[in-house]
């Protein structure tokens, strides 16, 4: 584990000090690496932060930041195949393990940060492992936030759907799908970035990944009903990626008495990377806090 404090002393009119720390450990399928923004002092609650697919962790600094402002400390890790983690490119094995790892990290971050409330945070890819993982089993969170969940996802016709598994079980890292990166955000520096940067997988999606999700969609779906736990929800209106019917579902399905969706009317995929993101950033700050005073 490696840490690196901020530089510069804080007074009452400069952000927060923010230590940073990064490490790795023994996930489902590989080495999963890991980093977290923490606050100097004490923390009032921890949050785990679930990237989406073919990207990585270090893309939600901002996010991080922002949360340790409020007083959290965060941790995120990158999924197998993703970002610093180890694994064929964007191939993240199985959601099974993909939700395994999710859980590894809450522990990690519950040891670092013992006697607080815990929260996930997840985007996209990172959603759908988040709600995977709380259908499966009961989880002890005071909540997750769920941005962008791909319940319903717009690609691939029927033949392709039918085939997705033989391909996953045969040649899994078959490229079968590329993200359009123009869909990501209106923000053209945020698309620019995203397509510079070496972390993030620009080829085309592994046909494991993609059988995964596929497969993950329809299990989640049919157990919404365990999803118990309060529930943020947050989707952009013009979201062509994971379709903004997905949050009707969960709306509509959850066992969860304290469920909130919000919509951003004419926001794309990353609501966390909009020109609006701290409109965004405000309203899971706020949710957050309100469910911490719930404990």
């Amino acid at each position: 584990m490696t840490t690196e404090p901020t530089a510069g002393d804080a007074t009452p009119t400069e952000p927060p000090a923010i230590r940073t720390e990064s490490g790795e450990f023994d996930g489902i399928g590989s080495g999963v690496a890991w980093r977290a923004w923490l606050p100097e002092g004490s923390a009032r609650g921890v949050i785990v932060l679930v990237h989406g697919v073919a990207e990585h962790s270090g893309r939600y600094a901002h996010v991080g930041q922002r949360l340790v402002a409020a007083g959290f400390a965060v941790y995120a890790l990158d999924h197998i195949g993703h970002g610093k983690s180890a694994g064929g490119k964007a191939n993240i094995g199985s959601m099974a393990a993909a939700a395994d790892n999710v859980a590894a990290m809450l522990a990690i971050a519950s040891r670092e940060q013992p006697g607080v409330p815990r929260f996930v945070v997840a985007h996209s890819m990172g959603s759908l492992i988040t709600l995977y993982l709380a259908t499966r089993a009961p989880i002890d969170v005071a909540g997750v936030v769920l941005s962008a969940p791909p319940l319903d996802i717009p690609v691939g016709n029927p033949v392709q759907r039918m085939l997705a598994p033989v391909l996953s079980r045969f040649t899994p890292n078959l490229g079968v799908l590329k993200l359009d990166s123009s869909q990501i955000s209106r923000d053209p520096a945020v698309v620019t970035a995203y397509d510079n940067d070496p972390l993030v997988y620009r080829g085309k999606l592994p046909a494991r990944t993609g059988a995964e999700m596929l497969s993950a969609t329809d299990t989640v779906k049919q157990r919404l009903a365990r999803l118990t736990v309060p529930v943020l929800v947050l989707h952009g209106t013009a979201d062509a990626i994971a379709a903004p019917s997905s949050s009707d579902l969960i709306e509509r399905g959850a066992g969860s008495e304290d469920l909130t969706v919000i919509r951003y009317e004419g926001l794309y995929h990353e609501v966390f990377n909009e020109p609006e993101q701290q409109k965004v950033l405000d309203d899971v700050v706020g949710w957050l806090e309100a469910h911490l005073t719930e404990q």
